[in-house]
């Protein structure tokens, strides 16, 4: 059965040691997450969403009036409401470099990032159409102007091999219920380690404390973990570990190259029965997007005739696709013998 969002694996753990509350020093996936985008051990930590990955960098700068942030089309809705707020609030310019059929490049950034750019901010692959950045260009052009450069990576991370150092992403954040094979409620949290300090924590709470001095005085941890400020859900905390060990298992170099052949083969078949495409030919992600024929309450009782579960976006016309590792080209040829009846 294909899905649009990968179906989070089952997992049933005794979870040994890991008290009632305040779960300081249980790790629950974090090294490993930290091995998987090569981020380094003080570079993690855990945050509860990719929304609040964003609220944490946007809230941590010092912006004035005059400032901007640089972000895309294909980007996620959150950074619309948050970048749009702090335009209204704070004075700082939202900058939207446009795509073009579906794909963007260093091009359609170069124009709109300059001295008063603070943030440069994408995400890795796009959740409207898999579009997949080329992140060391964009990095590189962030830096050159002292600009951050932050990816949300919940559609990137587990799908393809990500290398945070090669890309010169200074800050991530990504979900766990897509490619990590996890739950809700919790989201890994990359930083540079040379940055930390210039991003000034926005919310307090108990999980900040590396150390206590006694007489209510404290000191904060000076790693990735200084954002994480409340209790996670640990059940979801070490099912996330549970499915990095099986994604080491099964190796993200394989499930890429099984994910975008699939995908490859979806975007050719309904390129052949005369459907528009807004995935770029030749992406390397495994999400294929396109436009419609049929109303959406038609799609969606032909999809659910033939227990197959995609996205269906009625105001846009569009279907989103995402074969995950559990896919073969089988159920790539089923999904296809539905939008051919379709599109006749």
């Amino acid at each position: 059965m294909l899905s649009g969002i990968v179906t989070s694996v089952l997992l049933v753990l005794f979870l040994r040691g890991v008290p009632g509350c305040g779960c300081r020093g249980a790790d629950g996936g974090g090294a490993q997450f930290a091995r998987l985008v090569n981020g380094g051990a003080d570079g993690r930590g855990f945050l509860f969403s990719t929304g609040e990955g964003e609220n944490v960098v946007a809230n941590g700068l010092e912006w004035r009036a005059g400032d901007n942030v640089v972000i895309d089309e294909l980007h996620y809705e959150t950074e619309f409401v948050l970048y749009r707020h702090l335009q209204e609030t704070r004075g700082v310019e939202m900058r939207v470099a446009k795509h073009r059929s579906g794909r963007l490049g260093i091009s359609d950034f170069e124009p709109l990032v300059d001295r008063r750019t603070r943030l440069v901010s994408v995400a890795w692959v796009s959740h409207q159409n898999g579009f997949r950045h080329e992140m060391r260009p964009l990095a590189d052009l962030a830096h050159r102007f002292g600009a951050l450069f932050y990816s949300d990576a919940i559609q990137a991370v587990g799908m393809f091999p990500v290398d945070v150092v090669a890309a010169g992403v200074d800050v991530l954040c990504c979900g766990t219920y897509k490619w990590l094979l996890g739950g809700y409620g919790v989201a890994p949290f990359y930083i540079r380690r040379e940055l930390v300090d210039r991003l000034r924590i926005d919310r307090y709470g108990a999980l900040h404390i590396e150390r206590e001095l006694g007489d209510g005085r404290f000191e904060i941890f000076k790693t990735a973990k200084r954002y994480e400020y409340a209790t996670l859900p640990f059940a979801e905390v070490y099912q996330l570990g549970a499915g990095l060990e099986y994604l080491q298992k099964v190796g993200v170099e394989r499930i890429e190259a099984h994910t975008v052949a699939l995908a490859q083969m979806l975007a050719a078949g309904l390129a052949s029965q005369g459907y528009r495409l807004f995935t770029p030919e030749g992406n390397r992600s495994s999400v294929v997007t396109y436009y419609a024929k049929d109303d959406a309450a038609t799609l969606n009782a032909a999809f659910a005739r033939a227990s197959i579960d995609v996205t269906v976006r009625r105001r846009l016309k569009q279907v989103r696709v995402s074969p995950a590792l559990f896919n073969t080209r089988d159920d790539i040829g089923q999904f296809l013998d539905v939008t051919r009846l379709a599109s006749k």
